[in-house]
């Protein structure tokens, strides 16, 4: 059997990986704890889709290439996470300490001054006991439904027979989870959770209180969407709907808990033992992001970023003049995003636009883009737009942008049944002097003005010909009953992307065992295919060198001998989220670029539209072989696998090199 590394436990690494960001005792403290607050919230998505999965799957079901059946997973993913969250409230701890010296304290109960005790009592009054419910729980009130991801107090109380007695109060999520007390210097902040256990006597007062705690439940959402149905939109409220009310598959407790109401809430949701964590210290870590952005704390987190205007757009405002002249590039978050919207802005606004169309898997609450599609429709124009409500976790917020485009006029569509449609595509059809022109915009992000902010992602504007044919087949094909198209320049997903990578990687095999110039360097965001691993493995023995950035998940093994020798893999994990795709295959001394929406997994590559595009243009290809030169050099936020599955730090070596902050500083 091939060397391949789990897909569950390498994830579980890159976490891992991010949690040690939050560790690092040189990064500013606001921004440790918004590392922090981002693994919590990584798992609490690990558990509603991949532990969710897991447990669904058949006990006795077929091993996966690493070896381990679903059960062996599980029971190995379970064991590895309580260690992580022990790391995580050790790693809070401190981050809390240093704050406290920096004048942002979390405080209890007891540390309140007579000051402080008088306003939480009539905040208390005001604020929380309008709102909150106690639920208790007897057999004419049965378990009430409690919502995903919701805290909740659990109370144990004694009848006057001496019987126990059960009550749930959730904490009120539309209050602010950290509440600011009175003080004379400093900010001092009071969890929720702890003022309202202060009172409990107060809201349950009909029974003796034996014993309370907090609780959080997390819910199964691997739920998909019925394609086979007349009305997808509908479809998808209704699924929505479900995932809200998926079975528990998590179950987090506050240090102490008492241990009959323990059995009690174990007995009422029906959830394993093994299921159930016992953590000391908070609950709910994610919600400490809140907190990273406290007025007046600048100094303890990094200056929101000034993105560049963009190298390849100065000199003009006509962008369809530049684009003509020759194709050009954006790296976000380096060089501001405002380009793109400029670009959809322009061909709204411009009466020689015939038609725009537009692929949109997430976008932002504000979006600027769809303002300015709407604007293109109620112009006149043609506007058709592709919004993929199979969006995890975006789906409501798709919903109700495909609902507005289409009051606005535009020509709304959900893609292909069975697939969801993940490329990043913008086609602008424009009447010119020597006829109709079409104008391209490509990229390996989302169209969403808040995440070209923290993401690293790479779009390219094109009116190339033949990439304009290919978009418009695209298209055609998307919208309509046409067959998959034969593409000039584009690489789509599921009917010819595997087999690109494939043949790529093995016209480097061929060339390396006859002699010619061979090579392999990929950046992605995931590496899970066992097709593409294997081929990997094999370019590796011809003695191609592979070099592979992968961020988060990676399945392939580096360094073993005689097997992945030429191969090594390194992570960057850093103040932005790496998320950029590009290829690069030596070809025989006439290297090849590709840029993309596709990472190298199986649901990419087997069950998405996706789109990767070859970079022509000589000045854009030396700009990305510098961006992947530099990021291969960096030794502040990069990490190496090696054969025995473990990431360790890239050794400094010299001067310091951080990739992302460097890119940062040469656009400035």
């Amino acid at each position: 059997m091939m060397p391949f590394i789990n897909r569950e436990l390498s994830w579980l690494s890159f976490n891992e990986r991010v949690l040690a960001e939050a560790a690092r005792p040189e990064i500013l403290q606001l921004d440790r704890l918004k590392f922090l607050a981002i693994t919590a919230s990584n798992l609490d998505e690990f558990f509603m889709v991949r532990v969710a999965y897991l447990n669904d799957c058949k006990k006795n079901g077929p091993p996966d290439d690493s070896g381990l059946t679903s059960n062996e997973q599980l029971e190995k993913v379970l064991e590895r996470t309580s260690l992580f969250q022990l790391g995580q409230i050790t790693c809070l701890s401190e981050i809390l300490k240093n704050l406290h010296g920096k004048g942002i304290s979390f405080l209890k109960i007891e540390d309140l001054t007579e000051l402080q005790l008088n306003y939480i009592r009539k905040y208390f009054e005001a604020e929380i006991l309008p709102v909150i419910t106690p639920l208790a729980i007897d057999p004419s009130r049965p378990f009430p439904f409690l919502a995903n991801l919701s805290l909740n107090i659990g109370v144990r109380m004694q009848d006057e027979d001496k019987k126990s007695v059960y009550a749930v109060i959730q904490v009120p999520s539309i209050l602010p989870r950290f509440i600011l007390l009175p003080s004379e210097s400093g900010r001092h902040f009071l969890p929720l959770e702890e003022l309202i256990t202060h009172y409990l006597h107060d809201i349950c007062d009909l029974y003796r209180i034996i014993a309370y705690g907090c609780f959080r439940i997390t819910r199964s959402a691997d739920f998909d969407a019925d394609e086979d149905t007349d009305n997808l939109l509908e479809e998808m409220k209704r699924t929505i709907k479900k995932r809200k009310r998926g079975r528990p598959i998590r179950l987090e407790l506050s240090v102490d808990f008492d241990e009959k109401m323990k059995i009690f809430l174990r007995d009422m949701l029906r959830i394993p033992k093994k299921f159930i964590f016992e953590l000391p210290g908070l609950l709910d870590l994610a919600a400490l992001m809140k907190m990273t952005t406290l007025d007046g704390y600048d100094n303890l987190r990094l200056a929101p970023i000034v993105p560049a205007l963009g190298e390849d757009f100065e000199g003009s405002e006509d962008i369809f003049a530049l684009i003509r002249e020759r194709d050009r590039m954006l790296h976000h978050p380096y060089e501001s995003f405002d380009h793109v919207v400029a670009f959809i802005k322009a061909a709204a606004a411009d009466p020689d636009v015939l038609a725009i169309k537009q692929t949109l898997y997430r976008v932002s609450g504000h979006s600027k883009i769809v303002a300015a599609l709407e604007q293109a429709a109620e112009a006149g124009k043609q506007v058709t737009v592709l919004v993929e409500l199979k969006a995890r976790f975006d789906e409501e917020n798709n919903i109700q942008w495909a609902t507005r485009l289409e009051r606005a006029g535009c020509n709304v569509i959900y893609g292909l049944t069975g697939l969801k449609t993940h490329c990043k595509v913008s086609l602008v059809v424009r009447r010119e002097e020597d006829g109709i022109r079409r104008y391209l915009h490509l990229s390996t992000g989302n169209y969403n003005d808040t995440t070209a902010r923290l993401y690293t992602d790479i779009g390219m504007f094109t009116c190339r010909p033949a990439f304009g044919a290919d978009a418009s087949a695209l298209f055609n094909h998307l919208t309509g009953f046409s067959m998959p198209p034969q593409y000039n320049k584009l690489v789509v997903a599921p009917e010819h992307m595997k087999k690109f990578f494939l043949d790529r990687i093995e016209q480097e095999i061929q060339n390396a065992r006859s002699g010619l110039p061979c090579g392999i360097s990929f950046k992605n965001n995931s590496l899970l295919d066992s097709h593409i691993i294997h081929k990997l493995y094999e370019a590796s023995e011809a003695g191609v060198n592979v070099q592979l950035l992968i961020r988060g998940i990676c399945s392939l093994m580096p360094g073993v001998e005689g097997i992945s020798e030429n191969i090594r893999v390194r992570s960057i994990v850093g103040r932005f989220l790496e998320h950029s795709r590009i290829f690069v295959f030596e070809n025989a001394g006439d290297p090849q670029v590709f840029l993309g929406s596709a990472d190298l997994m199986p649901r990419n590559l087997d069950r998405r539209v996706e789109v990767v595009f070859p970079v022509e243009d000589p000045m854009l290809k030396n700009r990305l072989y510098k961006v992947l030169k530099l990021m291969w050099h960096d030794n502040v936020c990069a990490w190496e696998l090696g054969a025995d599955s473990e990431y360790r730090r890239v050794e400094k070596s010299g001067k310091p090199i951080n990739s992302q902050l460097k890119l940062l500083q040469q656009n400035n």
